[in-house]
């Protein structure tokens, strides 16, 4: 058997099989139910320091909830940028996992990396272009996504 489609007498699906029951033994299995528990924890704890920041803006400092809100955000939006800068948010993601990516700080991750990754290419070409790699596709689906149900909430205010 010289044919290109056996290797040692095994056809190429047989060999895929045995690859993939081969690399089984050495893939970590995942714990579902713990990572989703420190998910939930860790974006709870978020949330909550969030929470309590805002009340803070407003109550110590007298802003109004609207301009609270936007500080709070601003905030978790450069906190996760810096830590992604100094390289401590993968870190701090592989161990929270989706309770600190999922909000905005993932958001925040999510630019920050890609422009870091490539600013040897340049400002421009490097920076700016990969800077929304990303995020790019994320607002996109979301952008789109909002248009076509406040379309659809509009065409059911018209019936």
């Amino acid at each position: 058997m010289n044919d290109k489609s056996s290797i040692n007498g095994l056809d190429k699906k047989q060999v895929a099989q045995a690859y993939e029951k081969y690399a089984d033994q050495f893939t970590p299995k995942p714990k579902y139910f713990f990572n989703s528990f420190k998910a939930f924890v860790i974006g709870g704890l978020l949330c909550t320091g969030s929470l309590w920041l805002e009340n803070w803006f407003i109550n110590s400092i007298g802003l109004s909830e609207k301009s609270a809100s936007a500080y709070v955000v601003i905030l978790l939006v450069m906190t996760a940028q810096l830590l992604t800068g100094l390289g401590c948010f993968d870190t701090i993601g592989k161990f929270a996992g989706a309770g600190v990516i999922v909000p905005i700080t993932g958001f925040a991750n999510s630019m920050v990396a890609p422009a870091i990754e490539y600013k040897k290419e340049g400002i421009v070409l490097g920076v700016g272009a990969k800077l929304f790699s990303l995020a790019g596709p994320v607002l996109v689906s979301g952008i789109t996504l909002s248009m076509i149900i406040g379309f659809i909430y509009w065409i059911i205010g018209l019936l």
